[in-house]
């Protein structure tokens, strides 16, 4: 990897993982300057239509990881149940482990959806990219197109509002209550 191609990297990173904690209207370009170490022109070289430009590169590079993460998981467990409750303890873990864990991309969904839609369309494309994923296991587990899609809506309301609250309530609790609950979700009886 060139020099160049890593600023443009370390310049996403940092961006990414200070929205998550701090918000879009949190972080300012300055902020995000400093904390890579990445010179100004740099920036505007690498995103010259500014801080929107980089949240939208920002928010690609969460969304990438996270799909990482889940497909990862699914690749090894072929359970529906056992996957997705393996996919909260992992997220579970990381509330534990990090105070600055911060929200994948909901904190800038919730924040620019009424003033920035190319933000909006950014947050809304990798939530249905989540919920794809999980569609597909689920129609691979044996569940019709009609229930798949739904519970993979369904999956990522309740992760979302699990993280939501485990980081509000600064305890995993509620994504250990989502892991005990899926069981009642995806029970086919």
């Amino acid at each position: 990897m060139s020099a160049k191609n890593n600023s443009k990297d370390i310049l996403i990173e940092t961006a990414s993982r200070l929205f998550r904690i701090r918000g879009y209207y949190g972080v300012g370009l300055k902020d995000i300057i400093e904390d890579s170490g990445i010179p100004k022109g740099s920036l505007y070289h690498y995103f010259p239509k500014g801080k929107e430009q980089l949240a939208i590169a920002a928010i690609n590079h969460t969304k990438d990881i996270v799909i990482n993460e889940i497909q990862e998981l699914f690749d090894e467990i072929e359970d529906p149940i056992q996957v997705f409750q393996a996919h909260l303890e992992h997220l579970s873990e990381i509330i534990i482990k990090s105070d600055n864990m911060g929200f994948p991309i909901g904190t800038i969904a919730g924040e620019t959806h009424s003033t920035s839609e190319p933000i909006r369309m950014a947050c809304q494309l990798a939530f249905e990219e989540w919920q794809a994923i999980y569609r597909k296991k689920l129609l691979q587990s044996g569940y019709d197109e009609k229930q798949a899609t739904d519970l993979g809506i369904t999956i990522n309301l309740m992760i979302e509002g699990a993280i939501l609250l485990s980081l509000t309530n600064k305890s995993n609790r509620p994504l250990e209550v989502a892991k005990k609950q899926i069981i009642l979700l995806l029970s086919k009886d």
